[in-house]
């Protein structure tokens, strides 16, 4: 990600969550050595590139912490949020980290199946851990290490 695209990637933020980032955080990751932001890109009939989706995570030692990854409401259900996740891993072992951490709404069924079928187990839950409604976040763990 690069300046021109936060706006993009704010749009896809504010439809995806009930308490989006703000423009400030994501500015903030551009200047982190262990942030990246990757995107998923497409281009229109006029030839113009749009974000449609994007993973935000840490590279912290052995590990890699997703923070977010979000797809377009116009581009969901077509495999992107796959991709990106395929792309992830394929990061993490690259650089060969032991495990992919991340906290899921409790209520975030498609995410949670999504990260189950990339083998992330459930491993604990963090009570109260959304501020503005007060839901619980469940830890899920990717250990990159096993067999």
């Amino acid at each position: 990600m690069g300046p021109g695209d936060i706006a993009d990637v704010l749009e896809i933020e504010r439809q995806s969550h009930p308490s989006p980032w703000p423009e400030k955080l994501f500015v903030e990751e551009l200047e982190r050595d262990w942030a990246y932001v990757d995107l998923v890109r497409v281009r229109d009939s006029s030839g113009r590139s749009h974000v449609v989706a994007f993973c935000n995570y840490w590279l912290v030692r052995d590990e890699v912490h997703l923070l977010n990854l979000a797809t377009h409401w116009d581009w969901r259900r077509r495999g992107i949020a796959t991709r990106l996740m395929a792309h992830l891993l394929a990061f993490a072992q690259r650089h060969e980290c032991r495990y992919v951490t991340l906290e899921v709404r409790t209520s975030n069924h498609p995410a949670r199946r999504l990260y189950r079928a990339h083998g992330f187990e459930e491993v604990g839950v963090r009570p109260r851990y959304y501020a503005e409604n007060g839901e619980d976040a469940v830890v899920m763990t990717l250990d990159l290490a096993l067999p």
